[in-house]
């Protein structure tokens, strides 16, 4: 089973989903990307999945061009608000799905506020993809 998630930077909520997967199956074949990938991941991404006992810091944020020519059997947007627009997938793809989160790097408040948005998004990804991967994924298997 191959999975691709797919948002703009690639350098977060998408890199959460990454490892949140993963970890609820390792045989899975999980990537993400991002249509204006960052090249870097969100160190405060990294460090709330690290305190959730996920580590993602060996993820790199890819762009998504680099998986145009494989086939997919589920490509998966993550970006959440109204106001940002989800990136297309044009590569061989059986299913496409929205599971949209908002983005906690664009919180701003006091330093508190912001890493509670982070652990918040955290756990909204965690369980969004564990119902994703119960209903669809596990009885596929």
């Amino acid at each position: 089973m191959k999975i691709l998630i797919l948002c703009t930077g690639n350098s977060c909520r998408s890199q959460m989903a990454h490892g949140w997967l993963q970890s609820f199956d390792q045989n899975l074949t999980v990537c993400s990307a991002g249509t204006q990938a960052s090249g870097k991941l969100n160190e405060k991404a990294v460090k709330v999945m690290a305190e959730a006992g996920i580590d993602i810091s060996h993820h790199t944020s890819d762009s998504v061009d680099k998986y145009l020519k494989d086939e997919w059997d589920y490509v998966i947007t993550v970006c959440g608000g109204a106001n940002e627009e989800c990136p297309a997938f044009f590569g061989k793809v059986n299913h496409r799905l929205h599971i949209g989160f908002d983005d906690p790097s664009h919180a701003v408040g006091t330093d508190e506020f912001i890493w509670s948005e982070f652990i918040r998004v955290r756990d909204e990804i965690k369980d969004g993809f564990y119902k994703f991967y119960i209903q669809q994924i596990k009885p596929q298997l």
